[in-house]
């Protein structure tokens, strides 16, 4: 067998069809490949008979964030996370904000090199709580995305997915068994506009929901990119809002948030706020305890309260935490009520900053 290319690593997930091509089953794309061709993430293709990862080890670049900017409300708040993600995307989303790496063809875009222990190590010295596979999606660079989450838990740093959720049972299975903490972004709720905006389907994404909520332990929050005139209607947002409070109950965290103009959606306006807060309103009236407005302005929209007696649990100003109201068990101060989540018994200190890294600067 040829030595694998440099950055390579031969995969499990596919099987070979009657026609001799191999079909990727990682996800509900299943790309069918002859010999040198690759799938449309661009970073699986088959070569050597085989379905190889081309981007194990290399990444897109680093970055320290907010935990909060992820988003996740709910999950150690206030600690700052070892952000990175790699080449490549598994959905053609028009509205995508990151597209310069997940729609990127090019493999020199991976600038930095990085074994999973050195990712484990860099994070710990930075004083790092967790790791999260962002930027573009973790389902389909997995095994380096489990190799990493190895690596950090063997020195007590957890591991954060943000991710579409567009992915197939058995590699699911695999994947999110060594995820601490997962936002899970659901792009709308009609089939529509998976198909017509993101070239997808939106059942395998509601099944993905589903697990994680029902056959696992990994703490989940969930992202809705509202963009005006396409799945922003009450109708919409109060059918979503019912199906989440009706199969995932009313605790799971939901962020609204804003769309700008951008790849090949540039003909659409910004978000107005006052979409968010509608948006928020609906779901407070679905029975969810939990809903967010985010990446605006609005304090309120971003604060935690106690559903029971209504006090302020977690005051945030953008990602600037304020009054703290849980005590050290994670209840609330006033009610003792207990509040979804994986809290400390004290908030992190990172505040807002943004902080790019190079990880061999150290």
């Amino acid at each position: 067998m040829p030595a694998l290319p440099e950055g390579s690593i031969a995969t499990r997930y596919w099987h070979r069809l009657e026609d001799d091509r191999i079909q990727c089953d990682v996800c509900p794309r299943r790309c069918k490949l002859h010999e040198g061709q690759r799938g449309l993430c661009f970073v699986r293709g088959r070569e050597n008979d085989q379905v190889l990862l081309y981007t194990w080890g290399r990444s897109s670049g680093f970055c320290i964030d907010p935990i909060e900017k992820k988003p996740l409300n709910h999950f150690l708040p206030g600690t700052p996370v070892l952000s990175f993600g790699t080449a490549g995307c598994n959905l053609a989303c028009k509205f995508c904000q990151n597209w310069d790496m997940s729609k990127s063809r090019e493999m020199d875009t991976l600038m930095d090199q990085a074994r999973p222990e050195e990712l484990a190590d860099a994070a710990h010295r930075l004083g790092c709580r967790s790791v999260a596979y962002t930027y573009n999606d973790p389902v389909i660079f997995l095994e380096y995305a489990i190799d990493v989450a190895r690596a950090c838990h063997a020195k007590d740093i957890k591991s954060v997915a943000v991710s579409a959720g567009y992915v197939c049972p058995e590699p699911r299975r695999d994947f999110f068994a060594h995820m601490d903490a997962a936002n899970i972004d659901l792009k709308a709720f009609t089939e529509r506009f998976y198909k017509k905006i993101c070239g997808g389907e939106l059942a395998p994404v509601l099944d993905t929901l589903l697990y994680l909520h029902h056959e696992t332990d990994v703490w989940l929050e969930i992202t809705n990119l509202l963009i005006p005139d396409e799945n922003d209607s009450d109708e919409e947002l109060e059918a979503m809002c019912a199906w989440l409070a009706q199969h995932l109950g009313p605790d799971v965290p939901i962020h609204f948030s804003a769309f700008h103009p951008d790849w090949k959606m540039r003909d659409k306006p910004h978000t107005p706020a006052a979409t968010l807060t509608r948006a928020r309103n609906i779901a407070l009236q679905a029975g969810l305890r939990y809903p967010y407005t985010g990446n605006v302005h609005d304090e309120k929209g971003g604060s935690t309260f106690c559903h029971q007696c209504g006090a302020l649990l977690i005051e945030r100003d953008w990602y600037q935490l304020g009054h703290w109201g849980l005590d050290s068990k994670g209840r609330c101060g006033q009610c003792a009520t207990p509040l979804p989540g994986i809290f400390e018994a004290t908030p992190g200190t990172w505040g807002p900053r943004r902080q790019p890294v190079r990880l061999h600067a150290f």
